[in-house]
Formats: structure tokens, C-alpha cells, sequence
């Protein structure tokens, strides 16, 4: 570890940051590739996405594929989680689906996962059924953490979650961006297709994909719930990996960009789409600007 602040010991639960390492095995294991799937579909598989048309298409493109349809994804309905989704979701009279969940993508993949290898697709998601059996060896193997070393408890989509401390997070996403920068395949294969999608690996103004697309895809960046995020900086082979302790989300995008430019990866003047998640604005009721969260001078 090059360096830390706060506890770098403190239990973190990995969230969404997971999701690279949850489709690990099946790329690895080739039957992603038997899909026919591509660049597109490794990026939406590791979104947390906006729930926007594009999203919701691709996600049920994928399903269709494999023979299945969005009542076999275990996880549940939500609205989109940019505002242009829920815009045109209310425009097109519709109701949210579970292929508007910001993990529809990685379920997607799960269940082909689960179907290519023969394995029944009912309970994929949880503990005990190989889907994720996979995915924690390969969290182990990334972090460097035996399976024991794991809490493990129930995601917001109903997957398995993992627990561990933060460092173990950072190391994670310094050893993928090391390997991708090497050429492993694919490491690299999964970086490259968030670099090249990174509206489906996000959104619109979505923080994971304003970043991506202002750094050219130096940065592959992802957040996870309750004030989780990681950020690969596959050139340096390194990468950083920050917890809000109290969950809030307004601390986290001022915390990691000025730890980005600190790193000198980022600039000391953010580029206007960076800079707008510099400063989080303190509303009331009244839709006043009453104050703003920033890092401390």
C-alpha cells in the first residue's frame, strides 16, 4: 500500500465496486464469447447504469439471447438513476422494471453464466450456487483475501455481497489495471470495453462516465452504494479506493477527485464536467443554494 487516510482496516462492503471481478469467470471460462457478445455487453455487465432506453434494450437483448426475459432476473424494479431516464421512462407512459435496475446488466450476465455451464439459473444469485461461488474466488484472488477473511450478506439486487476491509478493495483494482496495462486478456478485455462504452457503463452525467470519457479511459472508475468507490489507473499501475464512512454519497465525489488531482492524474483545474462533482450543493425546501460540500483548503 503506497499510502492511506483514516482506517484502512475499516469493513467495507464492496457494492457495485464487485461487479468487474463477478464477471471475471465468465469471460475467463469463455462461454461469454460463445453468446456472441461483445464490447457493449462487457460494459453494461459492469454498470451500475442509468436505467436509460439504451441500458434497458441492451439488457433485455441479452436476456432474449440466452432464451430467458426480465422475470428470470432476481433483481428487483427501481427507477432510473439519472434523470433523463426517469424523464423518458414517464414520457413512454411506462412503469420501472426490474431491466431498469442499474445491475440488470450483471444479472444478465449471471444467468448466462449459469446457463452456458449448465447450472440451473433458479437462486443464481445466491450464496452456495456456483454463479457466485466463481465470483468469490476471483474477489479472493484480486484482493488477495481467502474466502474465510469474507463477510458476506445480501446486496441491494439480492446477489451475494462481500465485506472486507478497504485496502483489499484498493489492491483489487490496482492488480486489474496492473494486468490490463500488461496485456492480460481479460483484464484487459473488460477495461477496454468500459473505456469504449462508457455511457453504458454509466449514464448520462452519471460520475463513472463523465470521468471515463474526460480522461480518455486513463481512469476506469466505479461506484458502488453507501459511499463506496474505486478508481484503476492502469498506466501506474495503481489505483485508490475511498469509503464514506457514514454512507452519504454528497462527500464522495469531492474526496475522490481531489485525491485523483493530489495523485496528479487529474489536473489541478478539473474540466467543467469533472468540476460540477467538486462541490455537492446544501438545497432547502425552499430550493435555495444554503451551503455545498468541498474538500477543505
Amino acid at each position: 500500500m503506497l499510502g492511506s487516510a483514516g482506517d484502512s482496516s475499516f469493513l467495507t462492503v464492496w457494492r457495485s465496486c464487485a461487479k468487474p471481478f463477478q464477471l471475471f469467470s465468465f469471460v475467463e471460462s469463455g462461454g461469454f464469447d460463445e453468446y456472441g457478445w461483445g464490447s457493449e455487453e462487457l460494459a453494461i455487465a459492469c454498470a451500475s447504469h442509468g436505467g436509460e432506453p439504451e441500458h434497458v434494450e441492451l439488457a433485455a437483448r441479452m436476456l432474449e439471447s440466452i432464451g430467458l426475459e426480465e422475470g428470470d432476473l432476481a433483481c428487483g424494479a427501481h427507477e432510473p438513476m439519472t434523470r433523463r431516464g426517469v424523464r423518458l421512462m414517464h414520457q413512454a407512459g411506462l412503469a420501472p422494471t426490474r431491466l431498469h435496475n442499474n445491475c440488470s446488466g450483471k444479472h444478465a450476465a449471471m444467468l448466462a453464466f449459469a446457463r452456458v455451464q449448465s447450472w440451473s439459473t433458479l437462486g443464481y444469485e445466491r450464496l452456495g450456487h456456483e454463479v457466485q461461488d466463481r465470483a468469490l474466488a476471483q474477489i479472493a484472488k484480486w484482493s488477495g483475501s481467502p474466502r474465510d477473511d469474507m463477510q458476506l450478506m445480501v446486496d441491494g439486487c439480492g446477489v451475494v455481497a462481500v465485506g472486507l476491509p478497504l485496502d483489499a478493495l484498493g489492491l483489487a483494482f490496482a492488480r486489474l489495471g496492473a494486468a490490463a496495462d500488461r496485456g492480460d486478456e481479460v483484464p484487459a478485455r473488460i477495461l477496454a470495453a468500459i473505456a469504449a462504452h462508457p455511457f453504458l457503463f454509466g449514464g448520462t452525467d452519471r460520475f463513472d462516465t463523465v470521468l471515463v470519457e474526460e480522461t480518455g479511459g486513463r481512469l476506469i472508475s466505479k461506484v458502488g452504494a453507501e459511499g463506496v468507490h474505486a478508481v484503476s489507473i492502469p498506466a501506474e499501475r495503481i489505483a485508490v479506493a475511498i469509503k464514506v464512512e457514514d454512507g452519504a454519497t454528497r462527500a464522495q465525489h469531492p474526496a475522490l477527485l481531489k485525491l485523483l488531482q493530489l495523485l496528479r492524474v487529474l489536473p489541478d483545474e478539473l474540466p467543467p464536467r469533472l468540476a460540477v462533482f467538486a462541490h455537492t450543493p446544501i438545497m432547502n425546501t425552499r430550493n435555495e443554494l444554503v451551503g455545498e460540500v468541498r474538500v477543505a483548503s
